[in-house]
């Protein structure tokens, strides 16, 4: 099966060669990703689905939390919505509550479209 190894090939070295901003983007696709599944598991009422695809999401929003640097003010403003993500995700996991899920994927789809819009200005500017 030449494909599927190539399709693995390919994004490994996606991953291995993207600059720290895009992969901060990629982390920001895999968490809405994360959710997306996770609603539409809750949808089909597919509880073990749903629960494996937010503890991702979760994941995730676990990491940003922790490799902030905090050195900077803003990283506190990050924090308190990294903070108000997790809990979201995890109310929306104790309660398989799409909706609430959907709130959590729109604040991380509103997040991602700034980091992409500094990752613009950093290109404009010479620097990634």
């Amino acid at each position: 099966m030449p494909l599927p190894n190539a399709y693995t090939q390919y994004n490994r070295n996606k991953v291995l060669t993207a600059s720290p901003a895009e992969l901060t983007l990629m982390l920001y696709d895999g968490a809405i990703k994360f959710c997306n599944m996770g609603i539409m598991a809750i949808e089909q009422k597919d509880i073990q689905k749903a629960h494996d695809n937010i503890i991702k999401a979760q994941k995730i929003i676990d990491y940003f939390r922790q490799t902030l640097d905090m050195s900077y003010p803003v990283a506190e403003d990050f924090d308190r919505v990294y903070e108000y993500i997790g809990r979201r995700l995890v109310e929306a996991n104790v309660k398989k509550d799409a909706e609430i899920l959907q709130e959590a994927r729109d604040h991380l789809n509103t997040m991602r479209e700034t980091w992409k819009e500094v990752m613009k200005k950093n290109r404009e500017q010479g620097s990634d």
